[in-house]
């Protein structure tokens, strides 16, 4: 009896060495399936002390408990104000989690949010520079290693909807100022064949230069100034130019005013702006499209003719990166909260564009241009049936009651007749006033009063 147990013990033994053998073979594969699909995270360090670097190398997968420390660390410092070096933490932290979305979520939320207002607000290029650090940080490298996230989107939507659009912080309108003044010369003429050209541009400068006279025209470019030499700056350094030509030699313009009334400058030019909104504002042109047609200004006459918005305001930018989300990371059929505030996002934003969606840049001598904000009452109607259609979507999730979505609609409502009364439309407003009738008036008297 014992040596039939311990037969069964060697051949338990021997089957088992020859299990991880035979599972040994699989982990190269595996290991070239996770680097495929992006989930290998072992980036290093950059600027990091001797100690730490080697203890996330050397604990291997106990680099968890070095986290939790820098965590603990980051938000010590937090609470004694040190935000610039609980930020250089933020950096190693997201290095050692790219894949835990609410990493990224914190820590542009904190640049945008804390960082930004510990600078005095008689520095607001320092103050807007912090809350770009932060939509960035967010937009450039939180989506991208984690593009399915809500959250994420949801967040830099928040910043562009709250911090940027709205009125709270004492620099917002220099944030509204910078916004526009980087966005006004991306977009020509702002009209719907503009966009659809921009959509149909070249994605590379090799693609675009294989028209001969365009890479006649680059290659000038390149002779006139050492500043065009590098591929990777030389559309970011023509749009400048284009700005800005004393920045550059006066070869350089001499180059831009030879080819200026020819179609090879406008190929060119179409190319870098939408170079510039794929890969610095990452931007999707075709999706950009298909927002201006669905939300976009409608004249009084037509309420399905929609025109494009205005790229310029930062309640756009909110819509399309909380538009984005929803596309790759909503769950139809599925109640969510994050996906509520998404949707929020879109409605509010909308509600903003018709309470102040002209934004209007007034030049000013040897001044940066004044910013001023005024209604664009050609957004009702889109902003009204966006939110009637959210109403839908969570009377259905939520059992007919949907919260702080049907209370808000109500007061848009009330808000937009005294707008636009205001404004001599009275006709307007007394078809606002009796949707609000028809849909709120059980809930409030004094919705039946004369108009």
């Amino acid at each position: 009896m014992r040596f039939r147990d311990t037969m069964i013990c060697v051949l338990c033994g021997l089957a088992g060495a020859a299990l991880l053998i035979a599972a040994s073979t699989r982990l190269d594969g595996i290991h070239e399936a996770r680097v495929a699909m992006n989930l290998v995270s072992n980036e290093p360090l950059e600027n990091a002390p001797p100690s730490l670097a080697f203890a996330t190398v050397a604990m291997g997968a106990f680099r968890g408990l070095v986290v939790d420390i820098l965590w603990m660390r980051a938000d010590r410092l937090k609470e004694e104000g040190q935000f610039f070096d609980a930020k250089q933490l933020a950096e190693w932290i997201t290095a050692l989690q790219p894949r835990f979305a609410a990493v990224w979520d914190f820590h542009g939320w904190n640049m945008a949010y804390n960082i930004s207002v510990a600078v005095p607000n008689t520095q607001p290029e320092e103050r807007w520079r912090w809350v770009r650090n932060g939509y960035e940080l967010i937009r450039d490298k939180g989506i991208e290693k984690n593009p399915h996230s809500i959250i994420l989107y949801r967040s830099l939507a928040w910043i562009f909807q709250h911090k940027i659009s709205g009125v709270t912080g004492d620099c917002h309108m220099y944030y509204k100022r910078e916004l526009a003044l980087a966005m006004q010369p991306l977009l020509g003429d702002k009209t719907k064949e503009e966009f659809a050209a921009l959509a149909a541009a070249p994605r590379t400068l090799k693609e675009v230069t294989a028209d001969a006279k365009v890479a006649e025209f680059v290659d000038a470019l390149r002779r006139s100034d050492p500043a065009f030499a590098d591929d990777g700056k030389l559309v970011g350094n023509y749009l400048s130019l284009r700005q800005n030509p004393s920045r550059f030699a006066a070869q350089a313009h001499e180059v831009i005013n030879q080819w200026r009334d020819k179609e090879t400058l406008r190929t060119f030019d179409v190319f870098a702006r939408a170079w510039q909104l794929r890969n610095v504002w990452k931007f999707d042109i075709d999706l950009m499209i298909r927002l201006n047609d669905r939300y976009g200004p409608t004249p009084p006459d037509d309420p399905n003719d929609h025109g494009p918005l205005n790229w310029e305001h930062p309640d756009v930018h909110a819509m399309y990166w909380a538009q984005r989300g929803l596309d790759v990371a909503s769950k139809p059929g599925t109640y969510s909260i994050d996906e509520k505030n998404t949707d929020r996002i879109i409605f509010h934003s909308l509600q903003s564009l018709y309470r102040t969606g002209r934004l209007i840049l007034y030049d000013l001598p040897d001044q940066e241009p004044a910013v001023f904000v005024r209604p664009d009452l050609a957004m009702f109607d889109t902003c009204n049936q966006e939110w009637i259609m959210t109403i839908e979507k969570y009377e259905d999730l939520e059992n007919s009651n949907p919260k702080a979505v049907r209370g808000g609609h109500r007061n848009m409502l009330t808000n937009a007749v005294f707008m636009f009364y205001q404004a001599g439309q009275q006709a307007k407003a007394a078809s606002i006033l009796a949707e609000l009738r028809q849909r709120y008036g059980h809930e409030r008297e004094d919705f039946n009063v004369p108009l």
